[in-house]
């Protein structure tokens, strides 16, 4: 998964960043919420119609998402209560920049394709981290899927940077084929965890 690729690739980086923060005084929970509060800013900034700069904004933000981890392996600090309000506000700011897209396209005109897609979307991240949740909670493993949160994030970034673009004139903009892609492939990833959980309990 990439999120596993990013977190070996750029472990040293995020464990000096997460040092600074240290020395600051703040705990992993704290980064936590400010990570949300960053990520309510850019749904605004998406509502108000300005992609391509919350698209940019948006991979900061993200970035800044692992460093509450980093931080919590760095001082000892990791908690059940840390990982599950990571696991809560980390839906809370996908749901929030999804929200975000979802006011911008309300003002536009012919945008219920846009609308539908984006209802879509939301209800597929959610099915993404409940069937795991619920797995995990049953002493199930279940990690299996093509489109997981760093996946999501990262087409929402090509899609807000590269909104308007239409590299061929018959078919939508860019933004709006992401949002197919998003609607689609998360609630087929949701299908492929309830298959692998239905192989691994051989359906009992």
């Amino acid at each position: 998964m990439l999120t596993a690729w990013a977190r070996k690739t750029f472990k040293n980086l995020l464990d000096a960043i997460a040092g600074l923060f240290q020395r600051l005084g703040l705990t992993p929970n704290q980064l936590t919420l400010t990570g949300l509060i960053l990520q309510a800013a850019v749904a605004v900034v998406i509502a108000l119609g300005y992609l391509p700069l919350a698209g940019v904004l948006l991979i900061c933000t993200s970035v800044f998402d692992a460093f509450d981890g980093a931080l919590a392996r760095l001082t000892g600090q990791t908690s059940r209560f840390g990982a599950f309000f990571d696991a809560t506000l980390d839906r809370v700011a996908e749901a929030l920049v999804l929200f975000g897209l979802l006011v911008y396209f309300s003002g536009q005109p012919e945008s219920r394709t846009e609308v539908l897609l984006i209802y879509a979307s939301v209800v597929g991240s959610l099915l993404v981290s409940y069937t795991r949740a619920k797995a995990e909670s049953l002493g199930i493993a279940c990690t299996e899927g093509i489109l997981t949160r760093a996946e999501r994030v990262a087409l929402l970034v090509i899609g807000l940077i590269f909104a308007n673009w239409q590299p061929i004139a018959a078919l939508p903009p860019v933004i709006t084929l992401v949002l197919w892609v998003l609607a689609i492939l998360s609630n087929v990833t949701a299908l492929q965890r309830i298959l692998a959980v239905r192989r691994t309990t051989a359906g009992g």
